[in-house]
C-alpha cells in the first residue's frame, strides 16, 4: 500500500462537490465498544443515519487489566481482545459493511506492553519477550523526557512501553502482515496510534507492504514547539489537528464565536484535506494526550452547540466522540454492561454517553452530509460575540446562540424560498410535507428571521425543504403547556379552535354546517413520544370533535405530552422531549407536570393571532371546568392563547402566561 495522503483526502474532499447529496461525511468513535454491539448499532443506528465509519478499540490481544489503557498495551496480535474474538470481529465488520459503514481500527505498532503477565488469549510475555517478538526487535530501554529531543521521542519509550524498531524489516514485516490481516478481513482505515513516536519514514515503508489502500490518520499531538511536527506525516495519509480540539475548546469556553469566521488554515491549522478534525477524543477528554481546555459529554449544551459548529463548519474530516462515563476517574474501564443489553438500550445515562445518538450531534451530522456539494463558507453573520449564523451557500445555513439571551435577526442566506426542517430537533416526514421538529422559514428575499433560544442552535439544508401539496398559510411554531398532575393511565388532550357562534356573528362563517370552518390547521412537531404519536398521526387541525376521520379512534382531540424543567434522579434514566418525545424540556421554565403540544399552526385561520383552547384528560376527570380568563378578544368560558408563542396556562385556572419564543 503506497497511497498519499493527498490521494485519500481528495478522495473524500472532492466527494463533498462532486458526488450525490448525503454522502457520509462523518465518522465516529464508539470507544470501548464490543463488537457485537458495534455491528448491532451499525444495523440500527449509524448506517440510517448515514454516519461513514467507526473506528474501533484496537482488536489485538492485550494485558488482562480493566483499565481503558489496557487495549493499549499489546501480547500480540492475535485478534481476541476485551471486544470479542476474531469470529465477532469478523461478523461486525461484514454486518457493518451490510449497513454502508466502514470500519477504522485503532492499531497500537508503536509498542508493546510493560512488565510481564499474559494476555487476553494467554500468551505469556515479559522481559521484551512477546509471542511475535523478542528483544532484538526493540530499541535499547531509554525514558523520554524531553520533547525537544527528536532521538528521545522516537527511540525511546512512551511511558515505559516497550519500543519496537520500526526500522528493522522484521518488524516492518510483522506489524504490515497484521494490518494486511485486517484489510482481508474487510477494514477500510486505521488510525496509527502514537505516530509521533515513529519516524515517517518508517510508517511509509510498513504501509507500503499492507494489502489494499485503507485510509490511514496518525496521530500525531503537534501543538507546536517541539522536535517532532505533524507535517511531516503528510505524505503518509490523514493527521489528527489536536490544535482544533484545543481551540474550540478555548473559543466556545472563553472566547467569542464571532472569532470563528476563519477557523481552520487561518489560525494555523494544516490544510483541510489532510486533517482530522474532533471536539474531544478519548485522550484529551481525560486530561490525556494533550489536554487543553477540552468540551466534553460532561459540559452538556456547549457539547453540543461545539460539535455543531464542527460539524457544519467547512473543515477537515470529523470524528464524532461516544464515550462512556468514567466519573472523574480517569483510568476507568469502560462499563460491565452492553450497549445493546437484551433490547435495552443503555444509553445517555450513568453508563454509555452515546453522544452521537444526541439530537443536536445526529442532526448536525446530517447536515454535513447533505451539503457536501458546496464545501465553502458563505453568508457569514454575527453579534460580535457569541452569535453566529453562516450557510454552505444554497445547500444548507445554521445559527448558533451562546450568549444568555434570545437572538432574534433577520440574516441573510443563499437558500431558495420556503420552509425547512430544523434537523437538530426534528426530521423530514417521508413524503416530505412535514417536519417533527421545529421549522424555519426562508422569505422570498432569502432572508431568515431567526428566533434561537439562549444555549441553541438551528441548521437547515436544501434536502430537509417542506413540499407541502397544500400550501402553509403562515404557519408559525406554537406551543402550549397545561400544568395537570395526572394519575398512571392518564393523557392530556386539547380540544379548540374558534367559537361557533362568535365565527358565525363576526367571521362570517357557518361552522355548524361545515365544522372545520373553526378548527385551526396543525402538524405536528413532536412525534417521538411512542405513547402520543399513534393519537397524533394523521391529525390536521386542533378543533372542537374528538378523533378526527383519519385520525386514531382512541383518540380525545389533540395530544399532549408530559414534560419537567428537570428530569428527578429518582425517576431513572434521563428522558428528554429532544430524544423521547417526553421529560425534560427546555421551554418549560417552571416545573413538573407541564404538559406540552408542539404544533406548526396556521395563524391565518385564527382571530388576530388568537384561538381558544380547553384540557381533557383521557381516563380522568373528563374536560376541565369552565374559566374566565382576561384580556382576550371576546367573552369565553375556555382558555385563550396565541399562534406563534408559548402559551402557559394551569388546568381549571383562569391564570395564563404567554410569551414570544
Amino acid at each position: 500500500m503506497n497511497t498519499s495522503l493527498k490521494t485519500i483526502a481528495c478522495a473524500l474532499v472532492v466527494s463533498f462537490s462532486t458526488q450525490s447529496s448525503a454522502t457520509p461525511t462523518t465518522f465516529v468513535h464508539l470507544f470501548e465498544w464490543n463488537w457485537q454491539d458495534i455491528a448491532t448499532e451499525c444495523e440500527t443506528y449509524l448506517g440510517p443515519k448515514g454516519y461513514a465509519a467507526v473506528q474501533v478499540s484496537p482488536p489485538n490481544e492485550h494485558i488482562t487489566a480493566n483499565q481503558w489503557w489496557a487495549r493499549y498495551q499489546p501480547v500480540s496480535y492475535v485478534l481476541q481482545s476485551r471486544g470479542g474474538n476474531r469470529a465477532q470481529f469478523i461478523d461486525m465488520v461484514q454486518r457493518c459493511d451490510s449497513a454502508g459503514v466502514d470500519i477504522y481500527v485503532d492499531a497500537v505498532i508503536n509498542h508493546m506492553a510493560a512488565g510481564s503477565g499474559n494476555g487476553t488469549a494467554g500468551s505469556s510475555f515479559g522481559a521484551k519477550q512477546y509471542p511475535i517478538f523478542s528483544p532484538q526487535d526493540f530499541h535499547t530501554t531509554c525514558t523520554i523526557n524531553n520533547y525537544s529531543d527528536r532521538g528521545q521521542v522516537q527511540n525511546c519509550e512512551l511511558v515505559g512501553l516497550a519500543d519496537l524498531d520500526t526500522d528493522a524489516p522484521y518488524v516492518q514485516d510483522t506489524i504490515a502482515a497484521y494490518l494486511s490481516d485486517l484489510t482481508n478481513i474487510g477494514v477500510k482505515g486505521f488510525r496509527l496510534d502514537a505516530a509521533k513516536h515513529m519516524p515517517s519514514a518508517d510508517i511509509s515503508s510498513i504501509l507500503s507492504k499492507v494489502s489494499g489502500t485503507p485510509l490511514i490518520f496518525q496521530e500525531v499531538i503537534d501543538q507546536g514547539g517541539e522536535a517532532v511536527s505533524a507535517s511531516e506525516y503528510a505524505s503518509n495519509g490523514l493527521v489528527t489537528e489536536f490544535k482544533y480540539s484545543v481551540e474550540i475548546g478555548n473559543t466556545f469556553r472563553n472566547g467569542k464565536l464571532a472569532w470563528l469566521s476563519n477557523f481552520g488554515e487561518g489560525w494555523g491549522f494544516m490544510p483541510s484535506y489532510q486533517a482530522v478534525v474532533f471536539v474531544d477524543n478519548h485522550d484529551n477528554q481525560r486530561g490525556h494526550g494533550g489536554g487543553g481546555n477540552v468540551i466534553t459529554f460532561e459540559d452538556g449544551r456547549l457539547y453540543d452547540l461545539a460539535n455543531v459548529f464542527m460539524l457544519a463548519y467547512p473543515y477537515g474530516y470529523p470524528k464524532v466522540m461516544s464515550s462512556f462515563d468514567f466519573h472523574s476517574d480517569s483510568d476507568a474501564g469502560a462499563p460491565n454492561v452492553s450497549v445493546h443489553n437484551n433490547g435495552n438500550l443503555e444509553c445517555f445515562g450513568q453508563n454509555w454517553k452515546c453522544e452521537h445518538r444526541w439530537s443536536y450531534i445526529a442532526g448536525a451530522v446530517d447536515f454535513r452530509n447533505n451539503t457536501n456539494d458546496d464545501f465553502s463558507l458563505s453568508d457569514w453573520w454575527d453579534n460580535g460575540a457569541n452569535q453566529i449564523a453562516f450557510g454552505r451557500s444554497s445547500s444548507g445555513f445554521v445559527a448558533i446562540n451562546k450568549e444568555s439571551y434570545q437572538l432574534s435577526a433577520s440574516v441573510p442566506t443563499s437558500m431558495a424560498p420556503g420552509q425547512y426542517c430544523n434537523v437538530l430537533k426534528g426530521q423530514l416526514a417521508g413524503d416530505a410535507q412535514s417536519c417533527s421538529g421545529d421549522v424555519i422559514t426562508v422569505q422570498n428575499d432569502g432572508t431568515i428571521n431567526l428566533n434561537v433560544l439562549p444555549f441553541d442552535a438551528i441548521a437547515i439544508h436544501h434536502n430537509g425543504k417542506i413540499t407541502d401539496s397544500a400550501p402553509t398559510q403562515n404557519r408559525q411554531r406554537t406551543v402550549i403547556f397545561i400544568k395537570a398532575q395526572t394519575q398512571n393511565g392518564q393523557d392530556m388532550f386539547v380540544r379548540g379552535g374558534i367559537d361557533h357562534a362568535y365565527a358565525s356573528s363576526q367571521l362570517g362563517k357557518a361552522c355548524t354546517a361545515e365544522n372545520y370552518q373553526c378548527a385551526i390547521p396543525i402538524t405536528h412537531n413532536n412525534l417521538r413520544n411512542t405513547t402520543t404519536a399513534v393519537w397524533k398521526q394523521s391529525e390536521q387541525y386542533l378543533d372542537w370533535y374528538g378523533a378526527e376521520s383519519a385520525q386514531n379512534a382512541t383518540s380525545e382531540g389533540t395530544a399532549m405530552d408530559w414534560t419537567t424543567n428537570l428530569w428527578p434522579a429518582s425517576y431513572g434514566q434521563l428522558k428528554t422531549v429532544v430524544n423521547d418525545g417526553f421529560g425534560q424540556e427546555v421551554l418549560n421554565e417552571w416545573g413538573e407536570h407541564y404538559w406540552m403540544l408542539d404544533v406548526q399552526m396556521d395563524c391565518s385561520k385564527t382571530v388576530n393571532g388568537w384561538f381558544e383552547l380547553k384540557a381533557y384528560v383521557k381516563n380522568g376527570q373528563g374536560f376541565e371546568s369552565d374559566v374566565q380568563q382576561t384580556g382576550t378578544p371576546y367573552p369565553s368560558s375556555n382558555h385563550f392563547a396565541q399562534c406563534g408563542k408559548i402559551n402557559q396556562f394551569d388546568f381549571n385556572s383562569s391564570t395564563a402566561y404567554i410569551e414570544p419564543f
